[in-house]
């Protein structure tokens, strides 16, 4: 138990450190708050929210993922090199379509509640 325990606070660290350390990480948590506060306000369902928290999940997962291949390739070599550009490129393109994904599915769970206060 006491090595899970350390596990768990050295993967708490790495997410801070990314919080930290990251621009996009930072607008991705903010985007993530004013969402929960509006499903807050619009009184999602259960489904709702759990489509809501794995579309956060997937986000905030693949920035993480991410910011590590950034860091990792950053360390494996100071020099330029075509593979590590597209390893790089490859890792935010997939944090982008999480967030386009995130962003067409934020608007089906948001649109009809929106259109019945109008």
């Amino acid at each position: 138990m006491k090595r899970f325990f350390r596990s768990a606070a050295l993967a708490w660290t790495g997410i801070v450190t990314a919080v930290k350390s990251e621009r996009h990480m930072k607008i991705h948590l903010a985007a993530a708050a004013i969402v929960i506060v509006l499903a807050v306000l619009f009184r999602f369902e259960a489904i709702e929210w759990l489509l809501l928290i794995i579309l956060i999940a997937l986000v905030i997962g693949s920035e993480l993922i991410n910011t590590a291949i950034e860091n990792a390739v950053d360390l494996a070599s100071s020099e330029q090199h075509p593979l590590a550009k597209n390893a790089k490129d490859i890792a935010a393109g997939a944090v982008l379509f999480f967030a386009f994904t995130a962003v067409i599915g934020g608007c089906i769970l948001f649109i009809p509640h929106i259109l019945y206060l109008l």
